[in-house]
C-alpha cells in the first residue's frame, strides 16, 4: 500500500483506485468467516461470500500497481538517506508498532499473556494478525523500487512490453502451480510495480475494450470456477483466489484502466470522500480488523440481521470503512499517534 503523503499534485483516478482497493480488502475480510463453511451454512450465504471473494481479489495487486505507478515515475534525484526516511520508515514504523499492538490483542483474546513473548518471536516470519501479512511482501519491494526505476528509464517501450510478457507468463506458471525458483513473491509482486508504471505512463483508453473482455472473462471464471471446484471437491477451493496468478493480474489491469479512463467523471461530494479515504487508506487498513472483531464472531448475528450475505457483506463492509476512517482521522490528529496511521 503506497503509504506516503504525495508531494506531486493529487491524481484523482489514483485516489479512486486506492479507495476502491481499500473497500475491496475490507470486503474480503468481512466475508472471511464464511469461506471455509461450505456445507455448514446455507448455500446462498456461502455462494455470496465466495462470489464477493472472487470479485475483489484484485485489491492487493492494485495497491502494488499504485506504488509502481507513482514511485517508479518519480523524476527526483535519488538520495538514500532521504528515501529511507521519507519512504521506507513511513511503512516500516507503523508495521512494527501495529505488530506489537496486535500481538497484545492476540494474547488478550486468548486469555494467555504467556503467549505474548512467543507471538513476538514468531513475528519475524508470521504476522501477529491476519491482515499484516501484506507488509511482509510489500516492505521488501521498497528496496527494489530505486533499482527498478533506474532500469526502466533505460529500457525502450518495446523492452518494457517484453518484460511484462515475462511477468504475465510467471503469473500463469504460479496459477498452474508450476514450481520454479523464479516464482518468489519478490519477483512476482515486482511485476505489479512494472504493470502499474506502464499503465500510468500511457493512454490506455483505446485498449480498454481488450482489458474489459479479458477482465470480465477472468471474473466469470473466478466465480463459476470456485463454485464448480468447491462442489466437486466438497470443500472450499482457493485455486482462483491467488494474488500472484494470471487471472488476478488481468483483473487488476482492467480495474486500473477503467479508473484511469472514467475516474474524472465522478462528481464533487463523492470525489471529496474518495480523496479523503485515499489519503487515510493505510490507516484504515491497519485499524479495520479491530472493528471486525465483534462482526466476524458469527454468534453476534451481525450477518444474519440483514437476512442474506448478499446484502450483509457489502453493508457491513461500508460500515466498517466509515467507522475505520473516522477513527483513523481522529488518530491522525494526535501529534505522536499520527505516526502509526500515515
Amino acid at each position: 500500500m503506497e503509504a506516503q503523503r504525495r508531494e506531486r499534485p493529487s491524481i484523482f483516478y489514483i485516489d479512486l483506485l486506492r479507495s476502491l482497493a481499500a473497500f475491496a480488502v475490507v470486503n474480503i475480510h468481512v466475508l472471511g468467516p464464511f469461506r471455509q463453511l461450505y456445507g455448514e451454512v446455507s448455500g446462498s450465504d456461502w455462494l455470496a461470500a465466495a462470489a464477493y471473494n472472487s470479485i475483489y481479489r484484485w485489491a492487493v495487486p492494485v495497491f502494488m500497481m499504485i506504488s509502481g505507478a507513482l514511485l517508479l515515475s518519480s523524476t527526483r534525484d535519488f538520495h538514500c538517506k532521504e528515501y529511507l526516511r521519507k519512504r521506507v520508515s513511513k511503512v516500516l514504523v507503523p508495521f512494527v508498532i501495529w505488530t506489537i499492538l496486535y500481538a497484545l490483542l492476540t494474547a488478550w483474546t486468548n486469555g494467555d499473556w504467556g503467549l505474548l513473548k512467543q507471538i513476538l518471536i514468531d513475528a519475524k516470519s508470521e504476522p501477529t494478525w491476519y491482515h499484516l501479512w501484506f507488509f511482509y511482501d510489500f516492505i521488501p519491494l521498497y528496496f527494489v523500487i530505486p533499482f527498478l526505476a533506474l532500469l526502466l528509464k533505460r529500457l525502450s517501450a518495446e523492452h518494457v512490453k517484453l518484460l511484462l510478457v515475462v511477468f504475465f507468463f510467471l503469473f500463469l506458471m504460479k496459477w498452474l502451480k508450476m514450481e520454479s525458483f523464479l516464482l518468489e513473491n519478490l519477483i512476482l509482486y515486482t511485476g505489479y510495480l512494472v504493470l502499474g508504471w506502464f499503465l500510468f505512463n500511457r493512454d490506455n483508453s483505446k485498449d480498454l475494450p481488450y482489458w474489459l473482455i479479458a477482465g470480465v472473462i477472468m471474473l466469470i471464471l473466478n466465480i463459476f470456477g470456485t463454485w464448480y471446484l468447491t462442489r466437486t471437491n466438497g470443500k472450499y477451493s482457493s485455486v482462483f483466489m491467488g494474488y500472484k496468478t494470471l487471472n488476478t493480474a488481468v483483473i487488476g489491469g482492467m480495474i486500473f484502466v477503467l479508473a484511469q479512463t472514467y475516474g474524472n467523471r465522478i462528481p464533487g461530494r463523492a470525489r471529496a470522500f474518495i480523496s479523503l479515504l485515499s489519503r487515510y487508506s493505510l490507516g484504515v487498513y491497519l485499524v479495520h480488523p479491530l472493528i471486525l472483531l465483534p462482526v466476524r464472531n458469527l454468534d453476534n448475528s451481525f450477518y444474519s440481521f440483514w437476512g442474506s450475505n448478499w446484502l450483509a457483506i457489502p453493508v457491513l463492509s461500508i460500515g466498517t470503512i466509515v467507522v475505520s476512517l473516522i477513527i483513523t482521522v481522529i488518530l491522525a490528529g494526535i501529534p505522536v499517534v499520527k505516526r502509526i496511521v500515515p
